[in-house]
C-alpha cells in the first residue's frame, strides 16, 4: 500500500515527535526557524486511514537568481527505516520536493551502522597499525544499516562525499561519540569514566570550580569564549545571533530543549556549553573555554554535571556529536576523540548522508561549487 506525503502543521509535526522515543533536534520544527537562510516545511507521511506514520523537516535553499532548492532534511526524515518497502517512502517525498522545484535532495537517516566501545578505540589509538576508525572491526554492527544502503544505491542514492576534514563533512558528522545512559545508575556512569576524567573532575571540586545554569543574557558570555575558542582551534565562529535565535526558537517551542551550562571559578566563568534535549536524547551541542586556568579543569567538571543532569532527565543517550575517523597521532583532532570517548563514549558510525539529483547538471554544478569551497 502507498504512502500519502503532504505538508503538515508544526503541531501536528511535533506531536509526532514527541510520540517518538527520540528524534533528532535537527528534525524539530523550530529548527526551522534556526535556519533563517533557507525555507522550512513539515512534511507527513500519512497510512491510507488517515493515520500519520512519519514526518520530516526539510530545509530548502534557493539558488540564486534561479526559482530552484536544494533541498536537506538533516538527521532525517523521522520514518520507519526498518520497514519493507522503502520507496513508499521516499518516492512520494521525492516527487513532492520537484514540484516544489528542488533540483537535489539530501538525507540523512539516523540508522547506526556500526559502534566501538570506548575500550576498543582506546586499544586503536594506541595501535601504530591503525589508521582509521572505519579500519578497525567494530564491537557491533547493524546489519539492516548495510541492508539500508544497498536499498538506496539501487533506487538511485548517492552516498555523499565524506568532504571535510578527517570524517567532519560539510553536513552532519557520519562519526559521534555516544555515552549510553539506559539501565546505568550514576554510579556506573562514574564507573565508565576513564581515570584521567576522574581525577580531573576531583580536581575541579577541590579547586571550587561551580557549574551554573543560565539564560539567554549569558550568551554573551558563551560567546566570548566560543569566538576564543575559534581562534585557537582554527575555526570559523557563528555569529552571536545565531545562538541567540537558536534559543529564542527552540525555548519557544518546548522551555527545556536547550540548556547552557557555565563553569565558573573565583568569579570568572572559564567555560560553557549548550545542550539540546528532544525525547530520551541529548547533546552536547557547542562548547566553549579559556586556556586561562586550564589546571582546574573546567571541561571536564561541566561535561560531567551536563552528562548527570542528562541522565537525570531519564535520557537513554549523551551525545558527544562529531569525532575524527582518524587515529594518527599527528591529528589535531585525536585529543578531542580522546577527551570523548574518556568519558565513556562510544564511537558510533551513522549511514551517512544521500543524495538524489532531480536535476543532473543542477546539481553537478552544485558539486563542483561545493568542492572548490
Amino acid at each position: 500500500m502507498s504512502l500519502t506525503l503532504r505538508p503538515i502543521s508544526r503541531a501536528e509535526h511535533l506531536a509526532f515527535v514527541d510520540s517518538r522515543p527520540s528524534a533528532s533536534h535537527l528534525q524539530v520544527p523550530s529548527w526551522g526557524d534556526v535556519k533563517p537562510d533557507w525555507q522550512a516545511e513539515s512534511l507527513g507521511w500519512f497510512e491510507a486511514d488517515g493515520r500519520l506514520v512519519g514526518v520530516g523537516l526539510v530545509l530548502l535553499r534557493p539558488v540564486p537568481k534561479l526559482k530552484r532548492y536544494l533541498a536537506y532534511l538533516p538527521e532525517g526524515p523521522v520514518i520507519d527505516w526498518d520497514a519493507p518497502g522503502l520507496e513508499r517512502w521516499l518516492e512520494p517525498m521525492l516527487a513532492h520536493l520537484k514540484s516544489r522545484g528542488a533540483f537535489s535532495v539530501k538525507m540523512g537517516p539516523p540508522v547506526v551502522a556500526r559502534r566501538w566501545s570506548p575500550e576498543t578505540v582506546k586499544a586503536a589509538i594506541a595501535d601504530p597499525d591503525a589508521h582509521r576508525l572505519g579500519d578497525v572491526p567494530p564491537t557491533s554492527y547493524e546489519q539492516g544499516a548495510l541492508d539500508l544502503a544497498d536499498r538506496l544505491r539501487r533506487m538511485g542514492w548517492r552516498q555523499s562525499d565524506s568532504g571535510g576534514e578527517d570524517g567532519f563533512a560539510a553536513g552532519q558528522p557520519r562519526y559521534v561519540c555516544q555515552v549510553p545512559l539506559a539501565g546505568r545508575s550514576s554510579e556506573d556512569l562514574r564507573r565508565g569514566l576513564n581515570q584521567q576524567w576522574r581525577r580531573n573532575i576531583k580536581k575541579a571540586e577541590k579547586a571550587g570550580v561551580k557549574i551554573v545554569r543560565g539564560g539567554h543574557e549569558d550568551l554573551p558570555v558563551f560567546y566570548d569564549l566560543y569566538t576564543e575558542t575559534a581562534e585557537r582551534d582554527r575555526f570559523i565562529p557563528r555569529p552571536l545571533p545565531y545562538f541567540q535565535r537558536m534559543w529564542t526558537a527552540l525555548t519557544a517551542e518546548h522551555p527545556d530543549r536547550m540548556r547552557l551550562y557555565l563553569a565558573h571559578h573565583d568569579g570568572e566563568v572559564l567555560a560553557a556549553a549548550t545542550m539540546l534535549i528532544v525525547g530520551g536524547h541529548v547533546w552536547y551541542s557547542y562548547g566553549a573555554s579559556t586556556d586561562r586556568k586550564r589546571e582546574v579543569q573546567p571541561n571536564n567538571a561541566m561535561q560531567w554535571r551536563m552528562m548527570c543532569d542528562a541522565h537525570e532527565l531519564g535520557a537513554h543517550v549523551y551525545d558527544f556529536r562529531g569525532i575524527t575517523d582518524t587515529l594518527e597521532e599527528s591529528n589535531h583532532l585525536l585529543g578531542l576523540l580522546r577527551f570523548k570517548v574518556g568519558a565513556g563514549g562510544e564511537a558510533v558510525e551513522y549511514v551517512g548522508e544521500w543524495d538524489f539529483p532531480l536535476n543532473r547538471l543542477l546539481h553537478k554544478a552544485l558539486d563542483l561549487y561545493m568542492a572548490r569551497r
